[in-house]
């Protein structure tokens, strides 16, 4: 197989539309870096199949990874496939893939990879079936509006239902499912697959452990009804998007290999239709056909809806596509620390083409940044290239003033649309162990909380306590761990601190003014609010509607001391007033005020900006809300009772229970501020038997009788006069 530059050459060796950008996500332990290891085994990337279990997964490359057995960080790699049959038979395509962590504490990984890619591949369980990290995922994916193919993996397991599990995505996920192959066989007789497309079977050689060989046979007796079902099924689904086909099946005439083809690609593209594959990542049975399905059904660069740019005033939106002769355009979507070349920046050009030694503009910044090296990925292991097109995704060497969802761009006044991330719902406090720590601490956190957008470092000012938040306890071990082996650095880590947030149960008015005078000239601003509350329980985690809009009429308040008004209210935000935590979900109006010709500055508003808030907040009614999270406990039946009645003791609310193959399912409701340490006792309860996994969910009021404790115990509570 040629080079993966050679298939980047300057003369583009290939046509954008063979580049397929797609992610592998799903839930932790649905075997995601498993089927990705495959993959880069059967396109020829690696030459030996890595393992997760024995951390010599390709795309598992940090130490804490190889040790854990799970992914921290979103890997890219690239590999190139061929089909035998299909559209793009015989042509060479190049697959630039992402593999995402399955664990909900570092679900930015996911959202940020979702951001810059074409099309997905969702992996489930078989015997599970949907678990709670693949709803959050698929919510991602379906915020970005990303195409995507259903792998159904573990088939091979005992209690593997493969049905079930489709049925899971349509039930569970609303996704409009269909199988493309059936399998022959489940659990330990799991050992082909019929092609309902093709209407024949794949059955795999035993004897050949890597997977390589497999026959095509005709149907098997056994299953020719149940496979015309299927096929059935599979047609009737289509029709609904596509009238050439739905017109021949009406009137009784036999839909063509390729028109189901172009109708699954059709219904796939426009996010009507997930197709659905079977098979065992561990067993390398499947993953074939998936690739055939990546490239016959996914979009490439071409097929994918402009991405929005900003000209630099914010108003004026622009459509970008791509297009290798136009000004190039990218977004950083990924920051990563190398220990050999210094940072590396994840890019995807979504115009034009980067080129190695140009400057380009950074529009946050204001500052132009040289692209001193320009790399295509495997893991950690990198192929330099010269040039970088419309569609890909590398890694660039050279910036220095730059931070994820940067846009750099060769026309100054044009800004990418920005990735929002998640609120951090945990904290705590970090020290060195020695003074002589504290530089490389200091340094080690700034690059960190650099690559990672859910990772957050603050400064207590009255304690001079550092505090580092992020989206769970496993989130900041690992940062813990990363100051230690990365930046050697031996700190000390406090108790996990809740984020809680704070907001208001009343509409009130404020008033706030901000005189000043000494000799000269002085200081005035004054600024009168409304300030009403937005619905904030029973809303997603990711949900925020803190605004402050301007209703100043007949020029009371100039123009230019509308933003640091707006500036002084936001900042003020921050810090409540029941506990010190940010205040959330609210709109305050700025409604009327007045300035002084000479003593008015951005100074004084923002100041007067402050005080209205803060009066404002007195008559609001504020009230203290605690992160609750979705809790999912995976136990063998006999353990039930002790589970249930511990959730309860931690004042989780049971949600539902479902008992599939000897194990139940139960889903909870449970405070954060009752989850410290919850590994241990449900591996006591179960004697280790049963698993668990937890995601942020809501937030709602603090009952009263904990209230208190919060309160007295909070280092940002305001002081009581």
């Amino acid at each position: 197989m040629a080079k993966l530059s050679d298939l980047n050459s300057p003369s583009r060796a290939f046509p954008l539309e063979h580049t397929r950008n797609i992610g592998i996500a799903a839930h932790i332990d649905a075997g995601k870096t498993t089927t990705t290891e495959r993959i880069l085994f059967y396109t020829g990337v690696v030459h030996k199949m890595g393992e997760v279990h024995d951390g010599t997964a390709t795309t598992d490359w940090m130490e804490q990874e190889r040790e854990r057995g799970i992914t921290i960080t979103a890997a890219a790699i690239s590999a190139g496939w061929k089909t035998k049959e299909g559209y793009f038979a015989d042509i060479d395509h190049r697959i630039n893939i992402i593999d995402t962590p399955g664990h909900v504490d570092f679900t930015a990984e996911v959202e940020r990879s979702l951001r810059v890619l074409d099309g997905a591949v969702a992996v489930f369980c078989a015997v599970a079936g949907v678990q709670p990290q693949s709803e959050t995922v698929w919510r991602q994916m379906n915020k970005y509006g990303v195409p995507r193919v259903a792998f159904v993996n573990k088939m091979d397991r005992t209690g593997a239902d493969y049905f079930g599990a489709v049925d899971d995505i349509r039930t569970k996920l609303k996704g409009n499912a269909h199988p493309l192959f059936i399998p022959i066989g489940q659990g330990e007789e799991f050992k082909g697959m019929i092609d309902l497309i093709k209407n024949i079977a794949y059955l795999y050689d035993e004897t050949d452990p890597k997977g390589m060989k497999f026959d095509t046979i005709e149907i098997p007796e056994g299953q020719k009804k149940e496979a015309a079902e299927w096929r059935t099924k599979l047609i009737e689904g289509l029709a609904d998007f596509d009238d050439v086909l739905a017109a021949k099946y009406l009137d009784g005439q036999e839909v063509t290999i390729d028109e189901m083809r172009t109708g699954i690609r059709k219904a796939t593209l426009s996010l009507n239709f997930i197709g659905v594959i079977p098979g065992s990542a561990f067993k390398n049975k499947g993953v074939q056909m998936l690739l055939d399905c990546v490239v016959d059904f996914l979009p490439s660069p071409v097929d994918m809806r402009p991405q929005k740019a900003f000209v630099d005033d914010g108003d004026t939106e622009i459509a970008i596509g791509p297009d290798d002769k136009a000004k190039v355009i990218g977004l950083c979507f990924k920051l990563w620390s190398d220990p050999h070349v210094g940072q590396l920046v994840f890019y995807r050009v979504y115009r034009g083409q980067l080129k190695k030694g140009e400057a380009l503009y950074n529009p946050r910044t204001r500052k132009n940044e040289r692209i001193s090296r320009i790399v295509l990925l495997r893991a950690m292991d990198r192929e330099e290239i010269d040039v970088a097109y419309s569609g890909d995704i590398c890694a660039i060497i050279g910036p220095k003033d730059i931070a994820t969802g940067d846009t750099l761009t060769a026309e100054d006044d044009l800004i990418l649309e920005k990735t929002t991330f998640a609120e951090p719902v945990i904290s705590m406090s970090i020290e060195p162990n020695s003074k002589g720590d504290q530089e490389r601490l200091s340094i080690g956190l700034q690059r960190l909380a650099q690559e990672d957008p859910t990772f957050r470092v603050t400064s207590n000012p009255e304690t001079g306590q550092t505090l580092i938040s992020g989206m769970g306890e496993l989130h900041l071990e690992i940062i813990v761990d990363r100051l230690k082996r990365e930046f050697k650095v031996e700190a000390k880590s406090g108790k996990p601190q809740i984020s809680y947030r704070e907001t208001i149960n009343l509409a009130s008015e404020g008033v706030g003014k901000f005189i000043r005078q000494s000799g000269g000239r002085g200081q005035y601003g004054h600024v009168e609010i409304k300030l009403e509350p937005n619905p904030v329980v029973g809303r997603d985690p990711e949900y925020k509607a803190e605004q402050v809009i301007n209703e100043i009429v007949g020029g009371v308040i100039p123009k230019e001391f509308i933003k640091p008004a707006t500036e002084g209210i936001l900042e003020a935000a921050n810090n409540g007033t029941v506990a010190g935590y940010p205040v959330i979900n609210f709109t305050a109006r700025i409604v009327f005020g007045s300035f002084h010709e000479v003593d008015s500055n951005e100074m004084a508003f923002k100041m007067a900006g402050i005080f209205a808030f803060k009066e404002a907040m007195k008559e609001a009614k504020p009230i203290l809300l605690e992160p609750i999270m979705k809790v999912e406990v995976v136990t063998p039946e006999e353990y039930q009772g002790d589970i249930m009645g511990d959730l309860n003791r931690r004042r989780g609310q049971i949600q539902g229970m479902e008992t599939k193959g000897g194990l139940c399912n139960i889903d909870a409701r449970v405070p954060l501020a009752e989850m410290f340490g919850y590994s241990t006792d449900v591996r006591s309860l179960s004697k280790g038997r049963a698993s668990y996994s937890m995601e942020p969910g809501t937030y709602e009021p603090v009952p009263a009788q904990i209230l208190k404790q919060v309160v007295e115990t909070s280092s940002r509570a305001p002081a009581r006069t």
